[in-house]
């Protein structure tokens, strides 16, 4: 179940066929948010050990179209883990000094020490979505993108960290409700910007780049999990499921003491 909606390297991916609805998976939202809640206490009692073990690190990536999830689902899945154990970046338009280096600069020295958690609220890709869409590059140039971000993921994982990529996806109607809400309900209004909507103008071009991320970024070490996500109660069972999975199969292990606990004794 965990591998539900992890991609296949080398399969053939259509954005059009790709299922947004939850329910298609799961009817019974009562029981996945039963299921959601015991999996995040799994999560808060894997944290520890991961950071105790020290030897892996886990470096969770979502990417979205706007008002896909990505602030709620990390808000969601990591409510209650330790925050000194997990660390969420948001990565913006590149500063100057960011741009002066290659594109990858910027994305590296944010990836997480062994023992720790990073979330990436936005990535790498967007260096070939952002800047392939709004035509901040030629496509010479991000078109070699895609390889260099493999062999970096390839390199991080040789090193220990582990990566789950998901991308949260979302209907446009769905995207059209979402924006609606924060127009409508006066706290979030701060959400909305009117760049959003030039955004939407653009949605088509965007799903062809992210079909382009999805085919050619789903490798043996890193696939993608496209998670639907139109009904957030099953976008968290399934993000967090992946998770707890992850964390399961790195057979991490409290480190034994080098002292012998029986000797001592505390007045």
């Amino acid at each position: 179940m965990p591998k539900t909606h992890e991609l296949t390297p080398g399969a053939p991916i259509k954005m059009a066929d790709l299922i947004s609805d939850g329910a298609h998976f799961c009817d019974d939202r009562e029981q996945a948010e039963k299921e959601f809640l015991a999996l995040r206490e799994r999560l808060v009692a894997l944290e520890p050990k991961l950071y105790a073990d020290a030897s892996r690190s886990l470096l969770v990536i979502f990417q979205a179209m706007d008002a896909g999830g990505k602030d709620s689902a990390t808000r969601k899945v990591f409510t209650g883990v330790n925050p000194q154990g997990v660390r969420v970046v948001s990565f913006k338009q590149p500063t100057e000094e960011e741009l002066a280096h290659d594109f990858l600069w910027r994305i590296h020295k944010q990836t997480p020490r062994r023992g720790k958690i990073v979330v990436f609220n936005r990535s790498q890709y967007e260096d070939v979505l952002v800047v392939r869409v709004e035509k901040l590059a030629p496509k010479s140039v991000w078109q070699a993108r895609f390889e260099q971000i493999n062999q970096f993921e390839e390199m991080l994982t040789a090193a220990g960290t582990r990566i789950l990529k998901f991308y949260l996806h979302i209907s446009k109607d769905e995207q059209k409700e979402r924006f609606q809400s924060r127009l409508d309900e006066p706290s979030k209004n701060w959400k909305f910007s009117p760049d959003d909507l030039a955004k939407r103008a653009q949605w088509d071009d965007y799903q062809d780049a992210y079909e382009d991320v999805l085919k050619r970024c789903t490798t043996p070490w890193a696939p993608w999990h496209v998670i639907p996500a139109d009904r957030k109660w099953y976008r968290n069972l399934a993000v967090c499921r992946t998770i707890v999975d992850a964390l399961e199969t790195m057979d991490l292990r409290y480190p034994e003491p080098t002292w012998k606990p029986g000797e001592y004794k505390i007045d």
